[in-house]
């Protein structure tokens, strides 16, 4: 997979870097800037082709995705960046997933195969648009939601969704509420906060 690994030193935590739609594995560098400037990157580019916009996993249309696709690719996904652990040797449970759209939603497929990898993860305007069968522990999980006020894509009941995903499982959730289906600077600087 293409991506981007920028070590800042030894022992420093790492973000995963997840993009949109139409992103790359440049699109979420200055977010993590503002996050923390000190962490080492690594940042994936999703390598589903969807009409020249990369992406992460199938969909079939807005908010209908091709669920035993995003199966795959989240294991893909998953797979590399243990791969890229041990290559670049740095610990998965420092990490933090940083995601947005569809970098969220495949997050989640990852946190939901394998709760017990990450411990840490800010999610921007995701959406799963099903619901989840079987427990998971999140207990140990600390996530940051930035879910959008009139999002034109993901309607407020589905964010609810995603609070009660990660709430009913017991992880310890932020949430923080901006305008439409965008990372705005009140809510990057409100991640900044929930991260230190």
């Amino acid at each position: 997979m293409e991506h981007i690994y920028k070590e800042y030193a030894e022992d420093r935590p790492v973000f995963i870097l997840l993009h949109g739609t139409g992103g790359d594995e440049e699109s979420l560098l200055p977010i993590a800037e503002v996050l923390d400037p000190h962490y080492t990157i690594l940042s994936i580019r999703g390598t589903v082709n969807e009409n020249g916009m990369n992406r992460f996993f199938k969909r079939h249309g807005e908010g209908q995705y091709d669920w035993g696709n995003l199966k795959h690719r989240g294991e893909e996904l998953y797979n590399f960046i243990q791969e890229k652990s041990e290559d670049y040797a740095f610990d998965i449970e420092k990490a933090v997933l940083v995601g947005f759209s569809n970098g969220s939603n495949i997050a989640i497929q990852m946190l939901l195969e394998h709760p017990e990898a990450f411990n840490r993860a800010a999610l921007f305007a995701p959406l799963f648009p099903r619901d989840v069968e079987g427990d998971r522990d999140f207990s140990e999980l600390d996530v940051f939601l930035s879910l959008g006020k009139g999002d034109p894509i993901v309607p407020e009941e589905e964010s609810r969704r995603i609070i009660d995903l990660f709430q009913e499982r017991e992880a310890s959730v932020t949430t923080a509420w901006a305008n439409g289906h965008s990372i705005s600077q009140e809510v990057t600087l409100k991640a900044k906060e929930w991260l230190n």
